[in-house]
């Protein structure tokens, strides 16, 4: 491993995590005039706005915001892109910090022009984590069509390998590079943003919902992926089990969430998420019913609310308030029966249906992952800020659930606060 040494950067914010959130702190903190490193774990920048299909208020694909922002970091040189990298260690106060960040190798320079060919090349496949592991990609591979750094990965699976060999003598422009090494470089900054977002729940901790034991029991990112054009089945929601149109789906809400043996608090976004899901599957199958499950439902604003209505007025959709029990599998048909109590009505309630939609809750990235800083954060793994402090600071889902809107405001409120550490006011 190798280490760089930078410069001490006066001045200048460093910025954990590319998702929506990291990428708006940078873009704010950058056009008014500070240096800012933008660090990110993953090969690309976007974080899970990038995986998904749609998203609020517009319905729009995620290329309709990304690509902006994308735009302004690459005409901003003041933005320095690290990605594949994590930070170790921190140390020091408001102002003057000092960050060890390590780099793992792309095996891919910049000469790379997306050409394709080392995929081409490529025989190995590897797990595609993009699509939460519904599909494989070859190990020569761009993470998503709109990636951004737009370049090429190798993974670390093929080095060594005669694959390897045939990856780098496909790529007429010298881009491969198999004996690239690990690195670590330091830098000197005056502010610290964790943006460093969420994940979903681990659906398989939850043992009366079946998640792992049925195919056809999915979570709602999973169908995020299914119907965005770029996922495993191409944007066509089928069944799992036997590649075929649902007749029926029921949406389990607050799958983890609200129970204090998994997710304590409401995750915010999944009410939304479903509603937003069975217009997915709307577009595709206009006379599929749908059944949801839920406890209480959450529509924050007036958009939403009117979101909500809309949804209500479609008599293929069923909400049925009452938490779910049990999910079981019924073998011949590896249809998936639903047990719930209404909750208005007492009535017990068994409804079979060709797929269920597990809509599990976000938890922050900190909580599998903890944070090398000396932070405050909670039982639930958020990041409690100390706004008066300033110094390290948390945006977006780092922070508290929120949708993208939130986590854009609260985002570059909190670009304004690091910039406040720097100059002291």
């Amino acid at each position: 491993m190798t280490t760089e040494k930078t410069a001490p950067a006066s001045g200048s914010i460093l910025v954990v995590g590319g998702g929506i959130s990291g990428l708006t702190t940078a873009i704010e903190a950058a056009e008014v005039g500070y240096d800012v490193f933008l660090v990110e774990k993953n090969p690309y920048l976007g974080g899970r706005v990038a995986q998904l299909n749609q998203y609020f208020p517009k319905l729009c694909p995620p290329t309709c915001g990304l690509e902006i922002n994308f735009r302004r970091i690459k005409d901003n040189p003041r933005i320095h892109i690290l990605t594949m990298a994590e930070v170790e260690k921190i140390d020091g106060r408001p102002g003057d910090y000092d960050a060890v960040v390590k780099v793992s190798p792309r095996f891919v320079n910049e000469n790379c022009t997306c050409c394709g060919a080392c995929t081409e090349a490529c025989e190995m496949e590897v797990s595609n984590e993009f699509n939460f592991g519904m599909d494989t990609i070859k190990a020569a591979y761009l993470p998503f069509p709109m990636a951004f750094p737009a370049r090429f990965v190798i993974s670390p699976q093929v080095i060594g390998t005669e694959d390897a060999d045939r990856i780098k003598a496909s790529c007429q422009y010298e881009a491969v590079e198999l004996d690239m090494e690990p690195k670590t470089i330091n830098l000197k900054v005056g502010a610290v943003v964790w943006a460093t977002g969420w994940e979903p729940y681990d659906a398989g901790r939850i043992d009366n919902l079946g998640f792992g034991l049925h195919q056809n029991i999915i979570t709602n990112m999973m169908l995020e992926r299914m119907a965005a054009p770029s996922g495993p089945t191409q944007g066509v929601i089928k069944r799992p089990s036997d590649d075929q149109p649902p007749k029926s789906v029921a949406f389990v809400q607050c799958a983890g969430s609200r129970d204090e043996n998994h997710l304590p608090y409401c995750s915010y976004i999944c009410c939304m998420a479903s509603l937003k899901h069975v217009t997915y599957i709307r577009a595709q199958y206009p006379d599929t019913k749908i059944y949801i499950f839920y406890i209480d439902l959450r529509a924050p604003g007036y958009r939403y609310e009117r979101f909500y209505d809309t949804i209500k007025k479609d008599e293929n959709v069923f909400f049925v308030k009452g938490k779910v029990a049990e999910v079981a599998e019924i073998a011949d048909t590896n249809q998936i029966t639903v047990t719930a109590e209404n909750t208005i009505t007492g009535e017990k309630i068994y409804q079979t249906v060709d797929m269920v939609v597990l809509a599990t809750g976000m938890q922050p990235t900190a909580v599998n992952a903890p944070l090398p800083a000396d932070l405050n954060i909670n039982e639930s793994g958020f990041v409690v800020n100390d706004l008066k402090g300033g110094g390290m600071l948390a945006a977006g889902c780092a922070n508290k659930p929120a949708d993208v809107v939130s986590t854009n405001q609260n985002a570059t409120g909190m670009a304004l606060k690091a910039i406040q550490t720097l100059t002291g006011k």
